[in-house]
């Protein structure tokens, strides 16, 4: 046959007859001789219609036969069967048992379990153990009463043997493999401890005999394809298990392949004569399988429980009102209906079962119960969170608010509790509860660290409005008293400011510590602010400077514009002007709010105003240390510096170029203003001419008609200066003055003319007597006209010096 097939036969058949043709026959087919001591031999044991043979299938892809479940449980291995491994090397040997605790062997015929099972441990490598999940635990579980007899007749027959004791849990339930795991090997631990030894093995510990494995596996009908996923996992374990490190890497007195044949016989034959292989009734498996039926059954039907259903499905929206006193029904319902029909069964096994099946229940209703607390948890926190809120809006203090509000929730969720207790179970609340007070704690840190930071921004916006706007008036203003104004404005907002948080925190319950800090943090802040506005004012400082210089040069003492007339000292005005935007500079350059003296303004008034020429500046600036050549001040720390001396240098160079001008245009207009004022003649020429001048005087006294022609003459020259504001035309040159009035003089003498010969006409209107005499007419317009150019020219002398105030003035006259 082909070496991947696998090939089987009936070692010992159901009556303890040992098949030895068929173990020949079936080493040859395999050519188990060939292997030498390279081969492992691997059985399993375990309750009949537990699943061994699909488990050696599945895990071997052997062909043994299985249990048909749709025709009834019943026996399906007989005696012991022997197959060979496919696919894994070395070469492995697996034998199937006939399951214990068979209804076709009876209560009482249980001997042929016990010598298969002693066989097994004797003969195999490996031992596979099937057990169900729920056996863990149990003092008279399938296979360990059976275990306890074959460890003590096991000692007395064969000498010691490692063998590996591979426990294979299956339908496995929720609880995690490494909390099954310790609870099955001290059970093996306690079985090894009660059985007697014979003298040899007195202190023979169980790793001398046996190693202990233990894996876990799905349910095949439930979970199929994860209960096949891990059955390849485990297939892999059995891969090269002879060799160090592997499932059978650690046994001795190993036998050859090609005297396994004698040996099987010779153990089994030690076996059937053996006298003291009687073990205990299996009256405790009877209970066992059939109580564990009708525990099964009484689950299923909770878990089918219309009431259960619904109010499984209530729970999950919302909460249940009376939740518990209806599960605790239900429950009572389930356990004891098995009660009733496990009566008659062993005592021990009954109540064992009973556990379990309470277990069971309280595991499948626990999630329902913990989403009923969570409704209770839920339900109670926005409960405090409203109350909270209500009492902090009502004025109420906020520790106090806090402590009332959360003892008062926390008993309305104790009382909660109190409704959904389940009568068989007894959970602690204990974690939800913590739950709920810590998310009080958060919610009130939450809280109160909101509340603490709207005061603290709260004082923080009435300390900046406070300070910014006069800190930002006292700087604009700078003189010798700026700093000490502002640390007096300070010191006065702070003891302010700090007086009213500290009655606003009087109601948080905080540590003197906390409250220290809070307080230190606003008068920190108000530093800021005030060094912050300092800042901002130093970075605007050439235009704040410009400024003050404009104002003291272009306005008088009184705050009135200068008019250049040619008698101010334009030199002094400068120096004063620039030495009062020296102060302002001197008093930006560093944040003096601790009250420490400096000589910065005295630095910068030697090194910035001296009245020397730049001739002795350049010679002083090359002889002598430059007081402005660094970056930082003596007396200032550089955290208080808002400008540097090299930048106080920089900004006073810029500084003196921008307002140059100024000063420039001052001087100009001096100058034109002293060349306007100077028209007369100078005082020899008056004499020379009212000497020589003197005939045609007399002539003019002698003849008034003279003196009417001179005044209309004056008056007509007059409005003409006036109209064409001859002194500001020659302001700026002689040739561009005559240019610009050689092109207004004629508009200018024709409109005079035009207004002239509008009031003539308005004259000659308003006479009613047409029959005046001409030269009374005459007369009188002259006299009109001399008076309306009089007032012209009166009026006149008041005007800009443009033609359409001319022309206002002379209609209103």
């Amino acid at each position: 046959m082909a070496k991947d097939e696998s090939c089987s036969t009936q070692l010992i058949d159901g009556d303890g007859i040992f098949n030895v043709s068929g173990i020949d026959q079936f080493i040859k087919d395999v050519k188990l001789g060939e292997c030498g001591l390279s081969y492992a031999v691997v059985s399993i044991m375990g309750p009949q219609s537990s699943g061994k043979s699909t488990l050696l299938n599945n895990l071997f892809h052997t062909n043994f036969m299985e249990m048909d479940a749709f025709k009834g449980r019943s026996q399906t291995t007989k005696g012991i069967w022997m197959a060979r491994c496919t696919g894994i090397e070395p070469c492995t040997l697996v034998m199937d048992l006939e399951g214990t605790d068979g209804r076709e062997r009876g209560e009482d015929d249980t001997a042929f379990e016990k010598q298969s099972a002693l066989f097994a441990l004797a003969v195999s490598d490996i031992v596979l153990i099937n057990m169900w999940c729920h056996d863990i635990g149990r003092e008279q579980a399938a296979n360990k009463p059976l275990l306890k007899t074959v460890f003590q007749v096991m000692m007395r027959l064969f000498s010691p043997r490692k063998t590996t004791l591979l426990f294979v849990i299956r339908d496995k339930t929720r609880t995690p493999l490494e909390n099954l795991e310790p609870v099955l090997r001290e059970d093996i631990q306690k079985i090894w401890d009660s059985v007697p030894k014979p003298e040899a093995h007195k202190e023979t510990p169980l790793s001398e005999f046996f190693n202990v494995e233990v894996v876990a596996l799905s349910s095949y009908e439930e979970k199929e394809e994860q209960f096949k996923e891990q059955v390849a996992n485990l297939r892999q374990r059995f891969f090269h298990s002879i060799a160090p490190g592997g499932l059978a890497g650690d046994r001795r007195g190993v036998v050859p392949a090609s005297g396994f044949s004698f040996s099987a016989q010779e153990i089994w034959k030690v076996i059937k004569e053996n006298k003291d292989l009687d073990l205990p009734a299996h009256k405790v498996m009877v209970a066992t399988v059939r109580c564990e039926e009708i525990a099964n059954e009484k689950f299923s039907g909770v878990q089918t429980n219309e009431e259960w259903c619904q109010l499984q499905e209530a729970v999950q929206s919302g909460p249940v009102m009376g939740f518990g006193k209806k599960l605790s029904s239900i429950l009572n319902t389930c356990l004891l209906g098995y009660d009733s029909e496990a009566i008659y069964f062993d005592e021990g096994v009954r109540s064992a079962k009973r556990k379990q099946l309470e277990e069971k229940l309280l595991q499948l209703v626990q999630p329902a119960y913990q989403s009923m607390l969570g409704h209770i948890r839920s339900g109670t926190f926005e409960k405090f969170k409203t109350a909270f809120e209500k009492a902090l809006n009502a004025g109420e203090g906020f520790a106090l608010a806090s402590t009332t509000c959360s003892q008062s929730c926390m008993a309305l969720f104790d009382e909660g509790c109190a409704e959904v207790v389940i009568e068989q179970a007894d959970w602690d609340t204990s974690r939800v509860r913590d739950k709920l007070q810590r998310d009080i704690d958060s919610h009130i840190t939450s809280v109160r660290a909101a509340k603490l930071s709207e005061i603290t921004s709260s004082f923080e916006a009435k300390m900046n409005d406070a300070l910014s706007g006069p800190v930002e008036a006292l700087l604009d203003g700078a003189n010798n008293e700026t700093w000490s104004s502002i640390r007096k404005l300070l010191r006065r907002e702070t003891e302010s400011a700090i007086s009213g948080l500290s009655n606003a925190l009087s109601g948080f319950d905080m540590d003197q510590e906390n409250r220290e800090l809070m307080l230190s943090r606003l008068e920190d802040y108000a530093r800021d602010v005030v060094e912050a506005k300092a800042k901002e004012e130093a970075g605007r400082i050439l235009i704040r400077m410009k400024d003050r210089f404009s104002m003291l040069f272009s306005h008088d003492s009184d705050s009135m514009p200068r008019v250049w007339t040619g008698k101010e000292d334009i030199r002094a005005i400068t120096r004063i002007a620039r030495s009062t935007s020296l102060k302002l500079l001197s008093v930006m350059v560093a944040v003096r709010l601790d009250n420490e003296a400096d000589n910065i303004e005295k630095t910068l008034s030697s090194a910035l105003l001296d009245n020397k020429s730049s001739g002795a500046i350049t010679e002083r600036s090359i002889t002598t240390h430059d007081p402005l050549a660094s970056s930082t001040w003596e007396e200032i720390p550089q955290s208080k510096t808002l400008i540097t001396p090299v930048q106080c240098k920089s900004i006073w160079r810029q500084f003196k170029s921008e307002t140059e001008y100024s000063i420039t245009q001052a001087i100009s207009a001096q100058e034109a203003n002293k060349r306007n004022n100077n028209w007369l003649p100078p005082p020899w020429a008056m004499v020379a001419l009212l000497v020589l001048g003197f005939n045609e005087f007399m002539t003019l006294l002698r003849n008034p008609f003279y003196l009417f022609v001179i005044f209309i003459c004056f008056l007509l020259v007059k409005a003409l200066w006036v109209q064409l504001d001859i002194s500001a035309e020659f302001r700026n040159g002689a040739l561009p003055g005559l240019i610009s009035l050689s092109s207004k003089f004629l508009p200018t003498v024709m409109n005079i003319l035009k207004r002239l010969a509008e009031e003539g006409q308005k004259a000659a209107t308003n006479d009613p007597q047409g029959n005046a005499p001409i030269s009374s007419k005459s007369f009188q317009n002259g006299a009109g006209t001399s008076t309306n150019m009089s007032s012209s020219a009166s009026s006149g002398v008041t005007s800009s010096g443009n033609g359409s105030e001319y022309s206002s003035v002379a209609k209103e006259e």
